[in-house]
């Protein structure tokens, strides 16, 4: 029987949303000949830490300097150094994770980030994972040239415009499938808006909006909650405390506050439109669910990669003064017409069969 592994990087919550999609699908199927790991816990403890800490103070402290970073790595001829540092860098660190991988006997080991795509590549380009097949699944909507690596084989992307950029890069297009992002298939079940909504205390018959930072709680929630006091509003903080309490404090009988959340399927059972960071598991999940999005302080780079996608199938606002943000969304509220196009732009671009169709590759 073939045995899998699914690696991931905890630095952001989506490529680990991503692999535990793909192995609650493939354990849902009776497949028990599956196991999932955190690359990062392979890692000595300096790079376990200073890796996800250093990514979260670049891109909340530093945006600027992190998209010039972000820029250059994805520039041709900047490939051959950078490629060449990591690749010694990410190996010197990655000791353990090199043990695990080349003493578990896996058939196939399926990698949802470019850390553990870097490190398992490298064995399989230097024969030292003969036997062994390397699935990469890129989870932004875009690509940056950091996804690359020699030794994979077979890329599982978001969609057309994703396969065509990798091809672009030399991938050969028979070692790229478009499947969709792992969307977990909890997304994908209907669900009974007026019970959710009594479950978790609101109003079913009124207009709701859903308002999601990322896990590390960026974005200006505050401004934007109390410029749509007037509005039903679900609020996601991540695993920003101080705004969590701050939030809660404000006692607005409209508005039901979380912090890191694991029902997320019910929030958006209940919502008429999504206000959130543009990370690509959270598009695709609100895809799923046919709502129309909002989005709010992309990350320079690959979060503003996906807007463009987005973009370029008419899903999705960005861009915007949070002044006029909240005007949108009161427009979607005042006209049912105008809703009713965005939702079935959303639902044209979903792809709620993703982790079925990554294991038929599996």
């Amino acid at each position: 029987m073939n045995k899998i592994l699914i690696l991931h990087a905890n630095a952001g919550a989506g490529h680990r949303k991503a692999a535990e999609a793909v192995f609650n699908g493939l354990k849902a199927r009776g497949f028990a000949n599956a196991a999932i790991a955190d690359a990062l816990e392979h890692t000595n403890p300096f790079f376990k830490k200073a890796y996800p800490a250093g990514y979260e103070f670049m891109v909340g402290k530093l945006p600027k300097l992190w998209a010039t970073f972000f820029e250059l790595t994805d520039q041709v001829w900047f490939q051959p150094v950078f490629q060449g540092v990591r690749r010694v860098y990410n190996g010197l660190n990655s000791f353990p994770l090199v043990k695990m991988v080349k003493e578990g006997g896996y058939d196939t080991i399926v990698t949802a980030h470019f850390l553990s795509t870097e490190v398992v590549g490298e064995l399989r380009a230097t024969g030292q994972l003969p036997n062994t097949r390397l699935v990469t699944i890129v989870t932004d909507y875009d690509v940056h040239k950091i996804w690359f690596s020699r030794g994979v084989d077979l890329y599982l992307v978001a969609g057309e415009y994703t396969k065509s950029r990798l091809a672009a890069l030399g991938v050969p297009e028979d070692r790229i499938a478009v499947t969709g992002i792992p969307l977990d298939e909890k997304f994908t079940v209907t669900r009974d808006r007026a019970a959710v909504a009594a479950k978790l205390g609101l109003q079913a018959d009124t207009f709701t909006v859903l308002l999601s930072t990322s896990s590390f709680g960026f974005g200006p929630i505050e401004e934007l909650a109390d410029l749509l006091k007037d509005q039903q509003l679900i609020i996601i903080t991540g695993n920003n405390k101080a705004l969590f309490a701050r939030l809660k404090a404000k006692v607005n009988p409209l508005h039901k506050v979380y912090g890191f959340v694991d029902n997320m399927e019910e929030l958006m059972a209940v919502a008429d439109v999504m206000l959130t960071k543009p990370g690509g598991l959270s598009i695709t999940e609100a895809l799923a669910n046919s709502l129309p999005l909002i989005f709010f302080s992309a990350i320079p780079g690959q979060e503003a990669g996906n807007v463009r996608v987005l973009a370029r199938h008419g899903v999705g606002l960005s861009d915007q003064p949070l002044p006029d943000i909240a005007a949108a969304i009161k427009a979607f509220a005042a006209d049912p017409a105008k809703l009713a196009a965005a939702r079935a732009a959303s639902r044209a671009l979903a792809r709620p069969n993703s982790v079925a169709q990554i294991i038929k590759h599996l």
